[in-house]
């Protein structure tokens, strides 16, 4: 017998979550804290393990505090993280992995410092690149290892054990090494449908070290999401997290897939995960569309076995910077500190303001799509992830005029949102010609809950969007491990299908279709030609 409550825990790139659950996915309360992302030259990021797991532990006290339960009644407890790479001394002692001498053992993953180790693992040509679209991304781990072998080889040569960030939160709370199949699949390059990994590609690209150790250092007992971990939580972590010694840990989720699991079953069970496509609109934005057979799509991410929905094939795109790419676009405007100050007098964020802004002026908000005028954007400021595959890809503008006013600053907003949604709409595009059907996109993320960007996504792409009755899908992914790990659930996607319903069905506006099909052309040009000059 199982306790009746399920906690998910979500790391994001600036903040831990935490929410309690009940068995229908029903969500009692949620807590968030705050951590620092130190953001240095030559788009480095890192962070501190420590200070993560201390604000894990901060919100899953606050949370269970504010749902009134008591922590004898929580049953289990699943974890997802953004995919940086945590590297420990003996012991679990920090390393640190920069120049700052401070404790900052993690690779964040949007940091790009191994972009020219994956230039080169990619002139490799290897077969095991077949499984990433056909190149690697700088933000996935070999090319960080790589990096970390060549420009930190006492640390590379000192570190006990390397981690994915969700797989840390895993052995944080249970003392187990087991990895998720997730993280090592998508971001590591294990071969999940064969059960393995390659030791030819890690010699091939000079890593031959971790293959002699027979992968002792990255993972050699491999889970999948959903199944418990070790022993359950140790003693020393449900001291710290104040909740039952032995509650189940599942085996984690990147904290886009757990968003993937929070909505693409919902109500609908395997059937309905073979024909949406999951959309995780954050920081950044993940893509992902599951099938029973592998389909390889050029520049994008996968086939991945068994790496968000078990038994599943698993193609994940995205784009590096979405709802970061909105705030910094917005800060190049003259008219910004005026309508900074007027957001803050609202209590609303800039773009959650401007999004108000354009709803107020336009008679839908569909029609909201003609206030961006002659603008165009591709927003790529930290490259294109897919399905370019494209680390040194640049954000460019058109047709900006002389405007200081808050009209022109909304429409270089809208014009923002609009080249998101068109670079979904590539994604799905190049994704379809593969054979991966998408029929609707269901969206999650915090970007994700404005109206106006889900019409314009479904206005830009063409498919209907989906919104799920779950106010934090993530953390109700999360908490779907926890429930299949305790054993209230006998499988994933029986937990997907019970625990989460579609609440709102949003279809592309009548009459919208040219429109966007004229701005989607421009984008696509646009994006070409920025490829071309900058690249140069």
């Amino acid at each position: 017998m199982t306790g009746r409550y399920f906690i998910g825990v979500d790391v994001g790139t600036a903040s831990a979550r935490a929410g309690v659950f009940d068995a229908a996915g029903g969500m009692l309360a949620s807590a968030s804290h705050p951590f620092a992302v130190h953001l240095e030259t030559g788009d480095r990021a890192e962070q501190s393990s420590t200070e993560i797991w201390n604000a894990v532990c901060v919100c899953v006290r606050q949370a269970v505090a504010s749902a009134g339960i008591s922590p004898d009644a929580v049953g289990g407890i699943g974890f997802d993280a953004t995919c940086s790479l945590v590297v420990l001394g003996e012991n679990g002692r920090p390393l640190s992995i920069g120049d700052s001498g401070e404790e900052r053992d993690i690779i964040v993953w949007m940091d790009h410092r191994a972009i020219e180790q994956a230039e080169r693992i990619n002139a490799t040509g290897h077969s095991i690149l077949q499984f990433v679209g056909g190149n690697i991304s700088p933000e996935m781990q070999t090319p960080k290892l790589l990096w970390l072998a060549e420009n930190k080889p006492k640390v590379f040569a000192d570190a006990w054990q390397f981690f994915d960030l969700p797989d840390f939160l895993t052995w944080k709370a249970t003392d187990s090494l087991e990895r998720s199949v997730c993280t090592v699949t998508c971001k590591w390059t294990y071969l999940a449908h064969e059960g393995r990994w390659d030791a030819d590609y890690f010699s091939t690209i000079g890593l031959g070290s971790l293959a002699e150790e027979g992968f002792a250092r990255i993972g050699t007992e491999i889970l999948a999401p959903g199944a418990p971990v070790g022993s359950g939580l140790s003693e020393r972590a449900a001291r710290e997290l104040g909740l039952p010694k032995g509650i189940a840990v599942s085996a984690s989720l990147i904290d886009a897939h757990a968003g993937g699991v929070g909505t693409v079953g919902a109500g609908g069970g395997l059937g309905a995960t073979e024909t949406r496509m999951a959309y995780v609109f954050g920081t950044s934005a993940c893509t992902m569309s599951s099938s029973r057979e592998a389909h390889s799509v050029s520049g994008v991410w996968g086939p991945y076995y068994s790496a968000m929905v078990p038994g599943l094939w698993l193609t994940e795109g995205g784009q590096s910077a979405a709802g970061a790419a909105l705030d910094h676009l917005v800060t190049h405007h003259p008219a910004t500190p005026e309508a900074a100050r007027e957001a803050e007098t609202a209590g609303l964020t800039l773009v959650g303001w401007l999004a108000g802004k354009a709803m107020d002026a336009s008679a839908s908000l569909s029609e909201a799509a003609r206030l961006a005028g002659q603008m165009h954007v591709v927003p790529e400021f930290l490259g294109n992830r897919a399905p370019h595959a494209d680390p040194h890809a640049k954000a460019l503008i058109a047709g900006l005029g002389m405007g200081r006013e808050i009209e022109s600053l909304v429409a270089l907003y809208v014009a923002g949102v609009m080249g998101l949604g068109y670079g979904v709409r590539q994604i799905v595009e190049v994704a379809s010609a593969a054979g991966v059907v998408t029929e609707a996109i269901v969206i999650s993320g915090g970007a994700g809950k404005s109206p106006l960007i889900r019409q314009l996504l479904a206005d830009c792409t063409g498919i209907p969007v989906l919104v799920t009755a779950a106010a934090e899908p993530v953390l109700l992914g999360s908490a779907m491990l926890g429930a299949v790990a305790a054993g209230e659930f006998t499988a994933l996607p029986e937990a997907m299908k019970a625990m989460s319903t579609i609440e709102t069905t949003v279809t592309p506006g009548d009459g919208m279709r040219a429109f966007h099909d004229t701005r989607y052309s421009a984008f696509v040009d646009l994006q070409a030609v920025g490829r071309r000059i900058c690249g140069a």
